[in-house]
């Protein structure tokens, strides 16, 4: 501890001897107020270290305060993000939920307006290989389907089944290589066959050059071949070329992206048995209806027999009731039958013959 020289002490009792002297005037003096000026002073003096301590211990509380609140803010935040999360999943569930209803009620407004015989199916699987392009739903011959039916949508023509099982069926895209259908122009009428390449595009061969196609025209089913129905929409012409021989190059885009597909319908009843059953239906009504009048008359007048065309046994005389004489002779006796409203002239009785008297019979007077 360092110690005070000697030369400093009298500067040091100089020192505290005037500071003591300024306190012992101070507590004399007093402020306008009337307030001691050494209680002012002092008053003072500790106010400022109030004020100091008070601003350090905001200061402090401040902070801890604040920490406390930020880890409450902060476990806030990540409820909140967890609610946010789970909100966003349940929108796009109901967002899923509003698309499917929307596929579900195009499947029946189509199954309504075509009037065919349906199945809705789902897709549950796709194929593997970019070579084969086909698909496999929830359906199969349990439900009624067949191999070769065919498989649409709202937007246009998707296949056929391939291979039907017991719950499951594979269906052939309509884009795949060795798939093929009837289809026609729809604004000229021009026929021809789509076929698949295995890609997003569809080829239409065997259309003649002279035909009227254009890019945009609308390609539709023919029906000609007997699986897909006719009308139903394949695809928009992309190009056209000139192809080799008499025949159009065309390009078709379908109408329906088949990377999207989830719901489809299968037509169960092929197109010529609606078409037979349909002309059976019409020639049933036709024999169900009843006749009408004049074709009525005509078949009574043609079915009763006429005079003149009557034969011996239709034309028998009735016999009379037992004990009453005939009035017509017997046939063996009876000249070769005239028509109605001629005259038989009197015939001449013979040589051998006595006349008859009219009413008595041959013999009776015997």
């Amino acid at each position: 501890m360092p110690t005070v020289q000697l030369s400093q002490r009298p500067v040091l009792v100089l020192a505290g001897a005037v500071v003591l002297h300024i306190i012992l005037i101070s507590a004399q003096v007093n402020t306008r107020t009337g307030i001691p000026l050494l209680q002012v002073a002092t008053f003072g003096f500790f106010a400022e270290i109030q004020r100091a301590t008070m601003t350090t211990v905001s200061r402090v509380r401040n902070l801890w305060t604040g920490y406390v609140d930020l880890r409450s803010a902060q476990a806030e935040n990540e409820s909140l993000k967890r609610e946010l999360q789970r909100l966003q999943i349940r929108l796009q569930e109901e967002h899923a939920l509003a698309q499917r209803t929307e596929s579900l009620r195009q499947l029946l407004e189509l199954r309504q307006r075509s009037r065919l015989e349906t199945v809705a199916a789902e897709i549950i699987a796709s194929g593997p290989s970019d070579e084969f392009r086909t698909i496999t739903i929830d359906k199969g011959s349990t439900d009624g389907l067949k191999r070769d039916m065919a498989v649409i949508s709202p937007n246009g023509v998707i296949g056929r089944v391939n291979l039907p099982s017991g719950r499951a069926s594979q269906v052939q895209l309509l884009i795949d290589r060795n798939a093929a259908a009837g289809a026609l122009i729809e604004r000229t009428r021009a026929q021809g066959i789509v076929a698949g390449q295995g890609g997003d595009t569809l080829l239409m061969e065997y259309v003649p050059s002279s035909a009227d196609v254009k890019p945009g025209d609308l390609v539709v089913t023919s029906g000609i071949d007997a699986i897909y129905p006719k009308g139903f929409v394949i695809g928009t012409v992309q190009s056209v070329e000139r192809g080799p021989g008499i025949f159009h190059k065309i390009t078709i885009r379908p109408a329906v992206d088949f990377s999207r597909l989830e719901e489809v319908l299968v037509v169960t009843t092929p197109p010529a048995v609606k078409q037979a059953e349909a002309e059976e239906a019409a020639i049933a009504a036709r024999r169900a209806q009843p006749p009408s009048a004049e074709s009525a008359s005509t078949n009574q007048s043609a079915a009763s027999p006429r005079p003149g065309n009557q034969s011996p046994r239709t034309a028998r005389p009735r016999t009379p009731p037992a004990g009453l004489p005939s009035a017509v002779p017997p046939a063996t006796n009876q000249g070769p039958r005239r028509p109605p409203g001629t005259t038989q002239p009197p015939r001449r009785p013979a040589a051998n013959q006595t006349p008859q008297r009219p009413g008595v019979l041959p013999g009776a007077g015997e």
